[in-house]
């Protein structure tokens, strides 16, 4: 899969870039190769063989989450979770970062009906806006590494991974916080000036300042890093990675699944199949969950539909490039050949999603797995009658992932998996999630009853 991705990054962006991305390797190697870098909390520092672009380190070895060590501030992450809970910090008042991660549902969106019936992504702190993307679920993102590059001993060239959001522009979870606070479509806060005045009138403020020092009530840009702190050390808390699905249990204990689950499981692994383990990694035989996260923290063009109810996408010249956007700010060469590129995201409580999707465009699990199988063999059913990618623009079409099984079979070809497969494969994927969570999944009947094609939401009031 590495040197799948290379190649189409290479063919989309030619010799120069290669180039251009080795000669950066090259250069910096010699300054940094001493170096180390910490990319997951209490992990031993990751050796640095090169920089690219503006200061993305290139790490020697693949990045292991199990060696993540968490060292719990039971305080802090009581304050982060006040924070969290708060729906006192958005503008107008109401909105709190669980207003788009839902405890209820493993801390992913539970949708209001104008938003379930329209866009499919989250509301905003005001009536009628609405998140440009989806929300992912929180749970296991104090896995997810910081930015950067590594290279497999048979890829051709280093490619990108970690970071946080769809298109890794946050490198921690303290800078993620910023993200959501200050977007006029979430919760709007206009400036960190302004929420410093609305957390002083609060008694998180005191709060903040016992821990952080007297400034936090002075200073805006204090109070932003103190809060993306405290929200941090609440969302790397034991409580956001509870481990506690039956595939846990199949892991820890050897309880079996069911028989289609593991005919999913096979046909999750094997790549003639499914090879959704390619990307979403997964070791079936190792006791310790933290080695099944079921994403390896790399991004991906796969080219989903256009969610024509996004109120961004009204104007057909919009598009969400996703990672090539980062990676003009990070300075990284050549950047346009990472545009349609977009983070791996992890399985687990994926079955409890109302929308699917960065971009909330499918209403099902069925139609997300259905859309890996048939997307290359039939593409008019998922791209509103065209032939082919809708969502991204032709100048950066060569990016799409055409190389991967399932996707990589001509128009007209069988698919690789049958509707029997696909219905395996979702019921595997039920198989993950957390305990608590279970009584938010859909009902399992009728899974190949599910709507075929690419759902039509009524168009999203203004």
């Amino acid at each position: 899969m590495r040197q799948e991705r290379l190649r189409r990054a290479l063919s989309a962006a030619g010799l120069a870039a290669a180039l251009a991305l080795a000669g950066t390797a090259a250069h910096g190697a010699p300054a940094a190769a001493a170096a180390g870098v910490t990319l997951l909390p209490g992990a031993p520092p990751a050796r640095v063989v090169a920089v690219i672009g503006a200061g993305t380190p290139q790490v020697a070895a693949k990045v292991d989450p199990a060696a993540a060590v968490f060292r719990a501030d039971a305080g802090l992450a009581a304050l982060g979770r006040r924070i969290f809970f708060d729906a006192r910090l958005s503008e107008p008042r109401g909105q709190s970062c669980a207003g788009c991660h839902d405890p209820a549902r493993a801390f992913s969106p539970t949708l209001s009906p104008a938003a379930l019936q329209g866009p499919g992504v989250p509301q905003g702190s005001r009536p009628g806006r609405f998140s440009l993307r989806n929300a992912p679920s929180l749970l296991y993102v104090r896995y997810v590494p910081r930015r950067h590059f590594y290279q497999d001993d048979d890829a051709l060239q280093p490619v990108p991974f970690g970071g946080l959001f769809a298109d890794g522009r946050a490198d921690t979870l303290a800078e993620q916080a910023r993200g959501p606070l200050f977007d006029p479509n979430e919760m709007n806060n206009g400036s960190p000036a302004a929420l410093l005045r609305k957390v002083n009138r609060t008694e998180l403020a005191p709060a903040l300042a016992a821990r952080f020092g007297a400034a936090v009530r002075h200073d805006p840009e204090r109070l932003v890093r103190a809060l993306g702190e405290a929200l941090q050390a609440y969302l790397q808390s034991d409580e956001m990675a509870p481990f506690s699905s039956r595939f846990d249990d199949y892991l820890r204990r050897g309880t079996p699944l069911s028989a289609q689950e593991q005919r999913g499981l096979a046909l999750f692994k094997s790549p003639d199949k499914g090879n959704c383990m390619s990307c979403h990694t997964l070791s079936d035989t190792a006791r310790r969950p933290e080695r099944s996260l079921f994403t390896d923290f790399g991004y991906d063009a796969i080219a989903v539909p256009r969610n024509r109810a996004l109120p961004a996408n009204r104007d057909a010249r919009h598009f969400d490039n996703g990672l090539c956007d980062s990676a003009r700010r990070l300075r990284w060469p050549e950047p346009t050949q990472w545009c349609g590129y977009l983070r791996t995201p992890g399985l687990r409580n994926v079955a409890v999603r109302q929308r699917l999707m960065h971009n909330g465009v499918f209403g099902s699990l069925r139609d997300a797995v259905a859309f890996y199988n048939t997307r290359s063999t039939d593409p008019r059913r998922w791209y509103h009658g065209a032939p082919t990618f809708d969502d991204v623009p032709a100048a950066y079409r060569a990016n799409i992932n055409v190389n991967s099984m399932p996707m990589n079979r001509p128009p007209g070809m069988a698919p690789a998996l049958s509707e029997q497969d696909v219905d395996d494969i979702v019921a595997f994927l039920r198989a993950l999630t957390d305990a608590p969570y279970v009584g938010a999944m859909p009902p399992a009947a009728g899974t190949r009853a599910a709507a075929a094609t690419v759902p039509a939401p009524a168009p999203a009031r203004p």
